[in-house]
């Protein structure tokens, strides 16, 4: 499959994952570049991944046919009016969290833009990232950014920037909200006796067979847990506790709560965005 030269603008986790990805996938090296102002970085970058790394923007930039936008989303503005006039009009990959299609459209001075949420999970490949673009993208833009983003784990489109920060609060902040079910979990099974050690591999363990048994048929997941609840048994116990406690009500809150700060994170880029 042909492949086309890249720039990163960052340098950090997620565009290390990403490079990571499309190396693994058989992507050459020598076709990907990376702005990246620190030394220490810059040189992990360089010995892991063999990739030519600029320590600022200049005219090289002009080769890449995609360049992918891995900066904080308050430095955006900033970094695109300095490094877009450096560019040919490329397509544009944004996974900087907060800013909408159109305010990255308007940095970028360009409607070949696509719009990320990766999640942390895509650091070993396992990651939920949704995307958003406008319905004038090409269907050739749309396919070559699923291509670049799929290196990282599942990916998917979305219709509307509403519907990005509804990914934002399910994939994007969930892996914490399953760190502390983690946290919470390890410290129970600790209580009854077990190691620090033994707790933290007995709960992933449980929690990895479970997520396996659900991803193995279509059973809705409340019929798998009927399964596994007979009638006055310990299971049955324990859920009677969690629905006591809101546990239902609790996820439905988190969700809530952190989409609509997604939302206000987004009002607020753009707002900052001139």
């Amino acid at each position: 499959m042909t492949q086309v030269p890249i720039a990163f603008i960052g340098g950090g986790q997620m565009a290390c994952a990403l490079i990571g990805g499309l190396i693994r996938s058989g992507w050459n090296a020598q076709h990907i570049m990376v702005v990246e102002p620190y030394a220490a970085q810059q040189m992990a970058l360089a010995e892991r991944f063999g990739v030519q790394v600029l320590t600022q923007a200049n005219a090289c930039l002009s080769r890449a046919d995609v360049v992918v936008w891995a900066t904080k989303p308050q430095v955006m503005q900033e970094a695109a009016s300095s490094i877009v006039p450096l560019l040919a009009n490329p397509l544009h990959v944004s996974i900087a969290a907060g800013i909408s299609l159109h305010d990255l459209e308007r940095c970028f001075h360009s409607a070949r833009v696509v719009r990320s949420m990766p999640n942390s999970p895509a650091l070993v490949g396992s990651g939920v990232t949704g995307m958003l673009s406008s319905d004038s993208l090409s269907e050739n833009d749309r396919q070559l950014a699923r291509r670049i983003l799929t290196v990282t784990g599942h990916v998917f489109w979305v219709e509307s920037d509403a519907s990005m920060d509804a990914v934002t609060a399910i994939s994007g902040s969930g892996p914490a909200y399953v760190f502390q079910f983690l946290e919470s979990y390890q410290a129970a099974a600790q209580s009854l006796g077990f190691t620090e050690a033994q707790a933290r591999n007995l709960v992933l363990e449980t929690v990895a067979g479970a997520v396996r048994l659900a991803q193995s048929e279509a059973t809705a997941f409340a019929d798998l847990r009927s399964r596994v609840t007979s009638k006055n048994g310990t299971t049955e116990a324990a859920l009677q506790v969690l629905n006591e406690c809101g546990f239902a009500a609790a996820i439905f809150k988190a969700v809530s709560a952190a989409q609509q700060r997604a939302v206000a994170i987004s009002k607020y880029m753009s707002k900052a965005i001139a």
